[in-house]
């Protein structure tokens, strides 16, 4: 199946409008069905190791809602995490932050692009950053750009992403059966075509060596990435 990436009719709407507040609400079903929050905190605690005060980026955050689900599966000891979340569309849900905050992170919330944002930020180096559900909106060309931007500023990056498999587009044209809206159902479709398969992603990140990387299928519809900087935090695949 060739990857094809289209406009997701959820990225047009205005964040207030209803058909996107109920839209976001079915990515977190979509997401818990996926396992996604799942598969992102155990790489986390796996490529991290031992917890201490770690700096996290998140691209693509949304709402924040998915990253609390994250910060929920992972132990104690990671109180005291920084996380921020970018995002185009500002604003952390409340929830999500209070959430957050019982468990002891520091929590801020960035509204950018991604690309921009990365290419005028300064040079912090974060612990690791993050993306769920996002990479799969850029082509090859802006993807490429993204990923050499995130490799200067970070020495881990995770991201979890939709799997372009017959079987996942299968299961994108049932989302309706748990009661996802018009505009879930059309991007679920579009997001899976826009998936990953194989070596997708490694083959986009920069050729400069130094880095270890692990792509491979994750839980029934998911893809996984992991890029580590050789000497980053030592784990083994």
């Amino acid at each position: 199946m060739k990857r094809l990436v289209q406009p997701e009719l959820l990225d047009e709407l205005a964040s207030e409008d209803p058909l996107a507040r109920h839209s976001r609400n079915d990515l977190q079903r979509l997401n818990t069905w996926m396992g996604n929050s799942r598969i992102l905190s155990h790489h986390l605690q796996k490529v991290l190791g031992a917890p201490k005060a770690w700096r996290l980026l998140d691209l693509g955050a949304g709402d924040g809602q998915f990253m609390w689900q994250v910060a929920k599966r992972l132990p104690q000891e990671w109180k005291g995490t920084t996380l921020a979340l970018l995002d185009k569309q500002c604003g952390i849900s409340p929830l999500a932050s209070h959430g957050l905050e019982s468990l002891g992170w520091q929590v801020r919330s960035l509204c950018a692009d991604a690309n921009a944002w990365l290419q005028n930020a300064p040079i912090n180096y974060w612990s690791a950053m993050c993306a769920n559900l996002f990479l799969h909106h850029f082509t090859e060309e802006d993807l490429r750009r993204l990923l050499r931007l995130v490799s200067e500023h970070t020495g881990i990056f995770i991201a979890v992403e939709p799997r372009r498999s017959p079987m996942a587009l299968a299961a994108s044209r049932m989302v309706g059966l748990i009661g996802c809206n018009r505009v879930t159902r059309h991007d679920a479709v579009v997001s899976v075509r826009a998936g990953f398969i194989g070596n997708d992603l490694s083959q986009l990140w920069p050729k400069n060596g130094g880095w270890l990387l692990e792509e491979r299928p994750a839980g029934l519809f998911s893809h996984l990435f992991v890029a580590r900087r050789n000497g980053e935090h030592q784990f083994s695949f």
